[in-house]
């Protein structure tokens, strides 16, 4: 048995099993070890994940985790928190970004892209990623992520840069004032999250111009910003994350416009992962 986990900053999808076909899933809480020490990590694992396994002594042969902030010097502390429960198991710790990559592109080059509560994107050979622009979090970058698409809107509303009764609806639906926007943003941990939060809004009233108007400028900033920095000519862009999936056809006119081929879409990298590990 291997184990397959996709870890964002929202939840973690965990697949343990021999096949495609013979599979069980577990969803979790997000881990991040920008966020979370090696010993929080632990905590969650016994709380949340090992109390759901069938046999409490699993030890799967392989471990593939794949999550955000898993850069080579964070890596280790995810390795030791799932070493601590699964002592047995060779565990590989990859990013979010390295998963993204095998479940969209598999074993062809293309440019693989993250648009979930946060963004990144890479180019791709096939076998390993050869360039990558900094994603640089919600505050210096993330373009056309979750929390980007959140931050833009709260900003918006609070400064009325949108029509009054839109911004009117926006407090109500979201049962938010602007002085709890501003106490979740700016005294309240993993901000971030909160602003993606607010994302089913502009999904709920997409029909609006002005909506239609903050996609498109967001997503195509995240073209220019950090996809138009590769060789993207004549390659296909994938992308993965529920921000992508749920907002795809902005995402393709955004493309459109800027000449750029938009290839696979899928909300979550899972089902790629299954394809990569399981088929390959």
């Amino acid at each position: 048995m291997i184990v397959i986990a996709d870890s964002g900053a929202t939840k973690t999808d965990w697949c343990l099993g021999n096949s495609q076909a013979d599979s069980k899933f577990i969803r979790t809480e997000g881990i991040n070890p920008f966020h979370q020490s090696a010993d929080e990590i632990r905590d969650l694992l016994a709380s949340s994940l090992i109390p759901r396994l069938e046999d409490k002594n699993t030890q799967p042969e392989t471990i593939y985790f794949y999550g955000a902030g898993c850069t080579p010097d964070k890596a280790e502390s995810v390795r030791n928190a799932l070493s601590t429960y699964f002592p047995q198991s060779l565990i590989r710790v990859e990013s979010d970004l390295t998963g993204a990559a095998r479940a969209l592109c598999g074993t062809q080059a293309g440019i693989a892209c993250i648009l979930g509560t946060g963004s990144n994107s890479c180019a791709y050979d096939g076998e390993k990623i050869t360039a990558n622009v900094p994603p640089l979090g919600y505050i210096l970058g993330d373009e056309g992520s979750g929390a980007a698409l959140g931050k833009r809107l709260a900003s918006d509303c609070l400064k009325r840069q949108l029509p009054d009764d839109l911004c009117q609806s926006f407090f109500k639906e979201c049962r938010l004032t602007p002085a709890q926007i501003q106490d979740r943003v700016y005294r309240h941990p993993l901000a971030n999250r909160f602003l993606a939060s607010l994302t089913p809004f502009l999904s709920a009233h997409r029909h609006r111009t002005e909506i239609q108007a903050l996609l498109q400028s967001s997503f195509t900033n995240f073209f220019i910003r950090n996809v138009m920095q590769y060789e993207y000519h004549d390659t296909p862009v994938h992308f993965a994350g529920s921000i992508a999936f749920h907002f795809q056809e902005e995402v393709k006119e955004a493309a459109r416009q800027l000449q750029i081929t938009v290839g696979r879409i899928l909300k979550e990298p899972m089902k790629g992962l299954m394809e990569y590990h399981f088929d390959s």
